[in-house]
């Protein structure tokens, strides 16, 4: 199983330490997990979208292949890339000629609202697995709030949750750099109260004894329950017929009828019995 270091972690971890950002992993399984971090910043949406399409200002350089972030760049619109040059070599004894890496492509840039970038970050570039990494950007009333979340899925050799701290820590790392010059907002704590009808704790007793006992609140006897008086139900006004209601007109007898029919002894049902209550029925 390979191994992953972070480059100059105890300087990353510090960074992160020192910055009130929100950060998680939200879910971790076999194939895959989630990073998420928040942070609310001084600075208006458009001021933080400047800065995040302009990674060369805020990226860490240890966290670059070249180790400067002066060699990334960001096209923000569809297809757009997020990408490190890999500068040339020129020196006694050695020629190299320029490379370049590809870190993620965009596939939504909404200015001041969203950015939202797909693939493999890292070492998670070699295996087969992928990211995509959504920035949102929204207007509080504390400042603008960031909200930084990388979800990979996919077969990968490392061993998952160790991966998924390593990630989550760098990803903390980046958004608090671009944070920090924005200036931070600190986070508000939330609020804890002891509900209502909570009673105040009693002092134990002293060992050895036993504690005294308290005679039982008395309480009320229920009242008897009594029958309620039920009104008479009102006449309930009769209801129009179905045929008229689709307007249809009510078919008549016909006049060879000879004989009335006798009436059975049970009522036969109408059609509003047969369709059900009209105000259910949909037809009407």
């Amino acid at each position: 199983m390979p191994k992953f270091r972070l480059p100059h972690g105890l300087a990353a971890i510090s960074l992160l330490a020192a910055a009130p950002v929100a950060a998680e992993v939200t879910s971790s399984g076999p194939l895959g997990f989630v990073s998420r971090h928040e942070v609310v910043v001084e600075a208006s949406p458009k001021a933080v979208w400047l800065a995040l399409i302009a990674p060369a200002g805020w990226w860490t350089s240890g966290h670059t292949w070249s180790g400067d972030a002066a060699n990334l760049s960001l096209t923000p619109q569809a297809g757009g890339c997020f990408c490190e040059k890999i500068p040339e070599v020129d020196e006694p004894g050695r020629f190299t000629l320029e490379g370049s890496v590809e870190h993620m492509r965009v596939i939504q840039a909404y200015p001041e609202v969203a950015l939202r970038m797909q693939g493999a970050l890292g070492p998670l570039q070699s295996e087969p697995v992928t990211g995509v990494l959504t920035i949102a950007i929204s207007k509080t009333e504390a400042g603008t709030r960031i909200v930084w979340e990388y979800n990979v899925g996919g077969a990968m050799r490392y061993e998952v949750p160790v991966i998924a701290r390593a990630v989550d820590a760098v990803m903390g790392i980046q958004l608090a750099s671009l944070a920090k010059p924005l200036g931070f907002v600190a986070m508000p704590e939330p609020e804890t109260s002891a509900p209502a009808t909570e009673a105040p704790a009693e002092e134990p007793a002293p060992v050895g004894e036993e504690p005294a006992l308290k005679p039982a609140p008395a309480t009320k006897p229920a009242p008897t329950a009594t029958k309620p008086v039920l009104a008479p139900a009102a006449a309930k006004p009769a209801e129009p017929r179905i045929d008229s209601a689709l307007g249809l007109k009510p078919a008549t007898a016909p006049a060879t009828a000879s004989k009335p029919v006798p009436k059975p002894a049970a009522k036969a049902p109408s059609v509003e019995d047969a369709f059900g209550d009209l105000e259910d029925n949909p037809r009407r």
